[in-house]
Order: C-alpha cells, then sequence, then structure tokens
C-alpha cells in the first residue's frame, strides 16, 4: 500500500509540473488527465445536441477511435442534450468543472456553447458545416488560432446543385427549406442560391423557426415550388417526418443535405459518412491528447468521400427514377 501510495504520489507531482509548462490548448493546460507517456489515462467528454442517426454516428466513430487507440484508458463521456441549447451550456459547464481533458462538441450548438465556457481545454467539433459563422470569424484560414478545431460536415455544394439540375432539369422554381436559428443552414442556403440561379432556376427561402412552425411553412414552400433544397440543417433533420407529411402527399421531391434528412424526407443526397467524419475527428483528438499537435494550428478536416444516395421509397411515391450511379440509403 505504501509503495501504491507513493507511486501515485509521483505520478501526481509529476503531472503538475508538466502541466505548468504545458502550452494552451494541450491535454496538460486542461489539468485532468496524466501527461507520462506511459500509463496516462483521459477524460473525453461529448456533448450531441440531439439523438439523429448522423449525429450518432459521428459520436460513435469518435468514440470507437479512441477506444481503438487508448482502450480503458480514456474515459468518454457520452451526453445528449437533447436538441436543446439550455441543456448543452450544462453540459458544457459540467465537463470544464470536472477538467476533461478534451470536448468533443457534436454539432454547432454544443461547439458555440463551449467555445463560450473554456479557451483552455481542446474543443473538437464534428457535424459542424461552417466554422467561420460559428465561430463569427471574419477571416477564415481553415485554422482558428485558439483551443479549437475539428471536421466539417459540409459536402460540396456545387454537387448538390448539380444532382438536382441531374434529377430534374426542368424544374424552374426552388424551394430553400430551413431553420432561421442555423447560422450555418443560412451559409448554404445562400450558396446554394448562388449556384442554382446561374444554372437558371429561381430560389426562394422558406425559414421555419422551430417544429411548430414547420409544417406550414414547408406547405407554403410546396405551394411555390417545383423542387425544395433542405440544407443540413440541426432542426429540419429532428422535423423530417413532420416535412414528409406535407411534401409526399404534395408531390414535390426534396433534395437534401445529407443522409439523414434524406431517408425521412428526401428523394437524393449526395452525402458523407458521418461515421467516417466521426472517426477522422477521433484521430484528431489522439493527436491531441498524445500531444502530438497543437489545436490552434490544426486544420479543420473534412470527410474525403461522398457518395450519390437515394431514398427508394419517396421516389416510388413520386415516380422518380434515378441513374444507376446512385445507391439506395439503407435502413
Amino acid at each position: 500500500m505504501k509503495k501504491k501510495l507513493l507511486a501515485l504520489a509521483l505520478s501526481a507531482a509529476m503531472t503538475l509540473s508538466l502541466a505548468a509548462c504545458g502550452d494552451s490548448g494541450t491535454p496538460a493546460a486542461s489539468g485532468s488527465g496524466s501527461a507520462g507517456s506511459d500509463g496516462q489515462t483521459f477524460t473525453v467528454g461529448v456533448c450531441q445536441l440531439a439523438q439523429h442517426p448522423a449525429l450518432d454516428a459521428a459520436t460513435q466513430g469518435f468514440v470507437d477511435t479512441l477506444k481503438a487507440e487508448f482502450g480503458d484508458a480514456v474515459d468518454v463521456q457520452v451526453q445528449n442534450a437533447g436538441g436543446e441549447v439550455t441543456n448543452c451550456s450544462t453540459i458544457i459547464n459540467g465537463f470544464v468543472s470536472n477538467s476533461v481533458d478534451l470536448i468533443l462538441a457534436n454539432a454547432t450548438s454544443p461547439l458555440t456553447t463551449a467555445a463560450s465556457a473554456t479557451s483552455d481545454i481542446p474543443i473538437l467539433g464534428t457535424s459542424v458545416t461552417d466554422y467561420a459563422s460559428a465561430l463569427e470569424m471574419d477571416s477564415w484560414t481553415g485554422t482558428t488560432g485558439r483551443n479549437i478545431s475539428g471536421t466539417t460536415d459540409l459536402a460540396p455544394l456545387d454537387g448538390q446543385a448539380a444532382m438536382l439540375q441531374e434529377l430534374f432539369p426542368d424544374a424552374k422554381t426552388v424551394g430553400m427549406l430551413y431553420c432561421s436559428a442555423e447560422a450555418n443552414s443560412q451559409y448554404q442556403v445562400d450558396e446554394m442560391t448562388k449556384l442554382l440561379t446561374a444554372m437558371g432556376y429561381t430560389c426562394t427561402p422558406f425559414a421555419f423557426t422551430d417544429s411548430n412552425d414547420v409544417a406550414s411553412v414547408t406547405q407554403a414552400a410546396c405551394d411555390a415550388s417545383d423542387v425544395i433544397y433542405v440544407p443540413t440543417d440541426n432542426k429540419a433533420a429532428e422535423n423530417t417526418e413532420a416535412i414528409a407529411n406535407v411534401v409526399l402527399p404534395a408531390g414535390v421531391p426534396v433534395i437534401a443535405g445529407e443522409q439523414g434528412i434524406c431517408s425521412g424526407c428526401g428523394v437524393a443526397t449526395l452525402s458523407i459518412d458521418y461515421y467516417e467524419l466521426g472517426t477522422i475527428t477521433g484521430q484528431m483528438a489522439v493527436k491531441i491528447l498524445k500531444g502530438e499537435a497543437d489545436i490552434s494550428t490544426m486544420a479543420v478536416e473534412s470527410a474525403p468521400n461522398v457518395t450519390k444516395m437515394y431514398n427508394a421509397a419517396n421516389c416510388e411515391a413520386l415516380n422518380i427514377t434515378v441513374p444507376e450511379d446512385y445507391s439506395p440509403i439503407e435502413g
């Protein structure tokens, strides 16, 4: 027992000594895990905005990657905010109070909350579309220069515009359906409007505020549009059933920004693999925790692969035939 207590005391002393020398944004600076090269342990807090297939997959990819690298030496604490920003604050503040070694912010609201809560603990975002908008950075170089980096879930917007044109070349009007509270959605809508306008489409924005008005706004979009575009939008992802209940009877197809939304209410999407995105984020976390990278200079990364996908049931309901290079959404 005395030997064990002595070892623990020496380990604690080494941790404090190295933490005092650590740079901001490194595991040592967060003051939680051991900093030695052998036998070190880490605590990682995960704040996920809501339960949704895309976000769930990103979290799972992240956790699996950390566990594959560190095994039982990493304690990954996953908490879900249930779609409530106030819950994000409670969760993040708990992580900060407990001095976790790293925070994963899964979606934009957890990222902005974490950014406001700590400037020391490394923060990795995932399932975040546009970091410049989320962090209110006027000049974007690909890195934040602070304790934040991560991965973006933005699929190529020019590819999504080309998909819409490929499937609906005779359409004239496109309704842009999104949540007004989602800054990332506004960015996507603005960029897609530029691309589609250049292709000859007339684009009209239809912004809903929450689940209470999503059906009525969707109906207005259907009444005015040949096709609807729904960007990668967390609130839309939570309300795909409500959207589907309007667009399918109206016979208006939806091109979605990601697979999860498409599986609920869309006909096609050019989507990334969110599990792969989480894996990439986990690999970034491993480098940070092992002291192999400075988060302030780590470029935000993106998933390397995108896939043309279609919702077979919705396509059949709307009598839409997709080209052979589209893959069906499973499940």
